[in-house]
This record gives structure tokens, C-alpha cells and sequence, in this order.
């Protein structure tokens, strides 16, 4: 949903199978935003080996993780994580419903027009790019803090932040965002093709499967397929955001167009994919359990509203 973005979007087709549930505004933010930080906690330990392998290889540095700082070192940043992903998936949810109503509107982008899907990718793309712009400084120091080895430049959330503002000042904690945004985009107008694409194909050939079933497939899919287009991108943005950390200089310039250039030239087109295989690894179950856990939530918070209400 990167993945970040890759994950905490709703949609709404394949209505006859899954139902349309109604849930005020709190438990809807409540719903998306615990959705995001169960399926970021369960995938934590591969998050964090995507990551280093951006730098190192993936077996080397998971061994080393439990040799030198122990099993549960795979979750470390992962408060960081969910205090990031708590209200960027709650934004994502939300938003997206919020501007797929209002485009809906539109002459044209109606449920019931052949451009519905315009609709969607839109709405999809402003949920990523205002989910990303507000939280953006809790992905910078997630990264900083998961990057970290035995030696603890970063001793928390708080201190993490109050050094990166010392040392770079406040655009530090923006490093990375213009790719972020430029990935973030298309990343969940992919996502969102291939999931409901997949999704109401499925539901209109093989109606009695489970919906979490269909869930999970389609929405793994989905992300792999963002997960390709979008990756270079991630991998510039994360580059980017390590430029500095730990008190030491920048090697290139804090730009896009320079961190691209560095990798380009040290590492080859390669060097772009750098991680990609741990990337698929995560994707395919913290895409599921998103939608999993959301859908539960959503459900059950919908039956509750109704009891209520009768």
C-alpha cells in the first residue's frame, strides 16, 4: 500500500458477494488504521530485511540480525512502524472513500458508468499522496531506526526525531518524500486495477468462495504488481532518507535525480531492484492481512452499529 502505500485502501466492488457496510466516521478510521498496523506487525521482520538488502545480501543479514542482536531484533522500529502505519492507513481508508464520493459526482465517473474506474484510480492515488504527506516523517524515522545495527545513534521515536531536526534540521525528516509521492501515486493505481479486476472476476466465476479468500489473492496480486512498477522508486526514496543518519555526511546530493544517478552509476539497473525479492515475500501476506483484518473490522463494527440501532 509502498507498500506503505500499497496497503490500506478500500474498494468497493463485487457488491453482490461482499455486501456494502456502513460505519461512522471514528469506527472507519479505528478499522483502517488497526488493519494496517496487525498486517505491518506480522511482516515486520521481512519490512526490515528489505530494507538492508537494499544494501547488503538478504541471508547475511538476517543470520547476522540473530547472531549478533537476537530474533526479536526483526521487530526492531516496528513501534515506529505502527505509530506510522496507525494513522496512514486510517487516512488511506478514510480519504478514499471521501474522494470517490466526491468524483463520483462527476458527470461520467458514476457507479454505473463505463468510467468508474477512473473514479477509483483517482481517489486511490489522492488517498496514497495525502496518507504519505502527513505522516511522511514517521517513514523517515522508522527507516533510521531499523537501519540500525548494534551501535544506537537513535534511541527512540522521539529522540530519533528531535536529532534528525538537530543535525539536518526539519527537511530532514522529508528526505525521500517528492519519490514517495512520485511512487505513491501509481502505486495504489495499480493496486487498485489488478484487486478489483481480479476480485470481481473471481466473485463472478466462482461466487461461494470466501471473501477473505478472494481478498488475499487478489490483493497479493495486486501488490506484486505495484510492487514491481513501483519499487525503484521506493528504493530512491529509502536511499534518500538514510542520506545523513547517524550523525554522518551525505555521499550525493539530496536529491531524486542525484541518489539516481549514484545507483545507476555504482550499481547498474540492477542496483534498482536491490531488495525486490523480500519486497514479493512481504507483500503477498501484509496485503492479505490488510484487507483481511479490515474487512473483519468493518464487518463487525457494522453489525454493532445495527444492534445498536435496533
Amino acid at each position: 500500500m509502498q507498500t506503505e502505500a500499497r496497503v490500506g485502501v478500500v474498494v468497493d466492488g463485487g457488491r453482490a458477494a461482499m455486501g456494502r457496510r456502513h460505519i461512522g466516521t471514528v469506527a472507519h478510521l479505528a478499522a483502517g488504521g488497526f488493519a494496517g498496523a496487525v498486517s505491518k506487525t506480522c511482516t515486520a521482520p521481512l519490512a526490515r530485511l528489505t530494507i538492508l538488502f537494499q544494501k547488503y545480501s538478504i541471508w547475511h543479514e538476517a543470520s547476522r540480525i540473530v547472531r549478533e542482536e537476537g530474533f526479536g531484533a526483526f521487530w526492531k522500529g516496528n513501534l515506529v512502524t505502527i505509530v506510522h502505519r496507525l494513522p496512514y492507513s486510517a487516512i488511506s481508508f478514510y480519504s478514499y472513500e471521501r474522494y470517490k464520493k466526491f468524483l463520483q459526482r462527476v458527470p461520467g465517473l458514476d457507479e454505473d458508468s463505463n468510467y468508474v474506474g477512473v473514479a477509483r484510480l483517482l481517489s486511490g492515488g489522492l488517498a496514497g499522496i495525502t496518507a504519505a504527506s502527513v505522516t511522511y516523517p514517521l517513514d523517515v524515522v522508522r527507516t533510521r531506526l531499523a537501519t540500525q545495527k548494534t551501535t544506537r545513534y537513535y534511541k527512540g521515536i522521539f529522540h530519533a526525531v528531535s536529532t534528525i531536526c538537530r543535525d539536518e534540521g526539519v527537511k530532514g525528516l522529508y528526505k525521500g518524500l517528492g519519490a514517495t509521492l512520485l511512487g505513491v501515486g501509481p502505486s495504489i493505481a495499480i493496486s487498485f486495477t489488478v484487486y478489483e479486476s481480479l476480485r470481481s472476476h473471481w466473485q463472478m466465476e466462482r461466487p461461494q468462495d470466501s471473501p477473505a479468500v478472494v481478498s488475499l489473492f487478489s490483493g497479493s496480486l495486486s501488490g506484486i504488481a505495484s510492487s514491481t512498477a513501483t519499487f525503484p522508486l521506493d528504493l530512491v526514496k529509502r536511499r534518500m532518507q538514510l542520506q545523513g543518519a547517524a550523525g554522518t555526511s551525505s555521499v550525493c546530493k539530496s536529491s531524486i535525480t542525484g541518489t539516481i544517478r549514484q545507483i545507476f552509476q555504482k550499481e547498474g539497473l540492477r542496483g534498482f531492484y536491490r531488495g525486490i525479492v523480500p519486497e514479493y515475500l512481504k507483500v503477498v501476506p501484509s496485503v492479505g492481512i490488510a484487507f483481511m483484518t479490515y474487512e473483519t473490522l468493518k464487518s463487525l463494527l457494522s453489525s454493532i452499529d445495527e444492534d445498536d440501532e435496533s
